[in-house]
């Protein structure tokens, strides 16, 4: 069995990362999925949120919308519709989209729901891991 796994993640656009990790925890639709070397193979549906990965204790985070992930015993990749690292993310920009889409909410109709929900998910997951919730 392999002591690490290998982690790519992938959005249409570019290829964000590759890197061999001791732990990769993902952001799932049913919930948070954790994964270690040996883990059983299944392929997922992504949610919104944070993905976060360790190598060497360190942990690093990156925000995540949609998309699948394959887990193989030695092998997590991630096709997601949006990936960015913390030292990508516009926390100002997010906080301001949070704000509004908040405020949007309360007077929504209801095939609006959904949108503003997405919305503010992700621009709290920006602000999580782009380093703003303090």
């Amino acid at each position: 069995m392999a002591d690490r796994l290998e982690l790519e993640i992938v959005t249409p656009q570019r290829r964000v990362l590759s890197e061999n990790v001791d732990e990769v925890r993902l952001p799932g639709v049913l919930g948070e999925m954790g994964v270690l070397p040996g883990h059983t193979p299944l392929l997922t549906e992504l949610g919104t949120g944070p993905l976060a990965f360790t190598l060497a204790g360190q942990e690093r985070r990156f925000a995540i919308q949609g998309g699948f992930a394959e887990v193989l015993p030695d092998r997590v990749t991630v096709l997601a519709t949006i990936a960015e690292a913390p030292e990508e993310i516009d926390v100002a920009a997010a906080r301001i989209a949070l704000q509004e889409s908040e405020a949007k909410l309360g007077s929504a109709e209801a095939e609006e729901i959904a949108t503003l929900t997405d919305v503010v998910v992700l621009a709290s997951t920006r602000i999580d891991v782009g380093g703003g919730a303090n």
